[in-house]
């Protein structure tokens, strides 16, 4: 068995004999990444499900609603910044725990909040925690598996954001009826640790693992290791391929959280549904938002196995994804609660499915040791669109009265983000980070 690059006396599981089967414990890190990614949406989407009560209780405006979010977006920001900068450098299983737990207790913090103003500050720290998810997720991703896996392993783990969505408007309602809007935060918050608890001592890279055998280990490297170097964030910013994806994400990422924030004010406020119904609605809006994560990752790896180019396989997905999201211009038209909960959960879905080949875009064009800095670049870009878009919904519905304005932006824009990530990097072509001091990967 392979254990820190040098082979035991355990011959049975040595590359030399082959005797032993393949292990598959990457699935478990994939799963231990989509528990992780659960807990996230979980933490920020139950404020969505309750907000419609609690803005009665507390008295803020939309406006008041749409800043508070936006505080959120601007942690998140920053916090892509500096947590996909310390991943990079201390690595996933400790960079993964620290965020966790840091976003933990921001979440279980919202309790302690008595007014917007006070919403805003936990929605700031809860931002600044979250942060460090997919910067993480997407470098253990790239350290697991090898480059045709990596789509459908984002995918599945990307899930998860949707299945946190998905739990919100189960848990939450329950908990506000019988125990109050504090035990909200309180309880879904505090779930985080839990994961921690199996994170630590579950962990450890491939070729330290003696939970993976020499053959699972030679199929995770089965391209060649790349050298690892030291970049500043000055250089990443100088290639067109950084730009395609933060430019992609700026587009796309607020839409995502404009359904997370806002669709169940829409829903009770649209079809005049209370804290007691809300819950299926919602649910139904992210279980169809699953599907298309999941489909969207396997969709460009289907074609790769069958072929098709890296970059014809990515932008296929991508395209089919834009055009599924067209048609939720409409939900804010019809009278049917129904039909507006469908064309929302097709645009979630088709949304998760065009996110995962974009994440999975970024170990398409960059080295494994750059991959968290990119997501976090990207993720910056994506967290400051929605600081935009957040603090612009509010004043919007304020003004008008109607989320007309929002989906339609809602509907089109992926198309146009998939324009201009084509129009940078035409071939998907890998960029020349070449420079700085260098050592072998680990």
């Amino acid at each position: 068995m392979a254990e820190s690059g040098v082979l035991t006396p355990d011959l049975k599981s040595s590359p030399l004999t082959n005797a032993a089967p393949m292990t598959r414990y990457r699935w478990v890190i994939c799963a231990l990444l989509f528990f992780a990614t659960t807990i996230n949406y979980l933490d920020r989407a139950v404020l969505n499900v309750i907000a419609p009560d609690l803005q009665k209780r507390i008295g803020w405006t939309d406006t008041q609603y749409g800043d508070m979010n936006a505080m959120f977006t601007t942690a998140y920001a920053i916090g892509f910044l500096i947590i996909g900068w310390f991943v990079d450098r201390v690595g996933v299983r400790i960079g993964y725990a620290v965020s966790l737990i840091f976003w933990s207790l921001a979440a279980a913090g919202h309790a302690l909040a008595g007014s917007a103003r006070g919403f805003g500050m936990a929605r700031f720290a809860l931002g600044l925690g979250e942060a460090g998810n997919f910067p993480a997720a997407i470098k253990t991703v790239a350290e697991w598996f090898p480059k045709r896996e990596r789509a459908f392993a984002t995918g599945i783990f990307n899930s998860g954001s949707n299945v946190g969505a998905f739990l919100a408007p189960l848990i939450a309602p329950i908990l506000f009826i019988r125990f109050g809007w504090q035990s909200v935060f309180v309880i879904t918050g505090l779930v985080g640790l839990i994961w921690v608890l199996f994170w630590l001592p579950m962990y450890r890279p491939p070729a330290e693992h003696s939970r993976v055998s020499a053959s699972e280990l030679a199929y995770i490297q089965s391209e060649p290791l790349e050298p690892v170097r030291k970049i500043r964030w000055i250089k990443l910013a100088r290639h067109r391929q950084t730009w395609a994806f933060a430019i992609a994400k700026f587009l796309t990422d607020p839409i995502w959280w404009f359904y997370l924030f806002w669709s169940g004010k829409f829903v009770a406020e649209r079809f005049h549904v209370d804290i007691k119904s809300i819950g299926l609605p919602l649910i139904v809006i992210y279980v169809l938002a699953d599907f298309g994560s999941i489909a969207g990752g396997w969709l460009s790896s289907a074609l790769m196995k069958r072929g098709t180019s890296a970059n014809a396989a990515r932008k296929i997905a991508m395209l089919v994804c834009g055009i599924c999201i067209l048609p939720v211009i409409y939900a804010p038209i019809t009278n049917s609660l129904w039909v507006a909960v469908i064309l929302i959960g097709i645009a979630a879905a088709a949304h998760q499915g065009f996110s995962a080949n974009i994440f999975t875009t970024t170990s398409d064009l960059f080295p494994q040791w750059a991959v968290a800095s990119i997501v976090g670049f990207g993720g910056m870009a994506g967290a400051v669109g929605g600081i935009l878009v957040q603090s612009s919904a509010g004043r919007i519905k304020d003004a008008t009265g109607s989320y007309l304005i929002m989906f339609v932006i809602a509907g089109t824009v992926y198309l146009l983000a998939l324009l201009i990530f084509h129009l940078l990097s035409p071939r998907l072509e890998p960029a020349d980070l070449s420079g700085g001091q260098s050592s072998l990967a680990r």
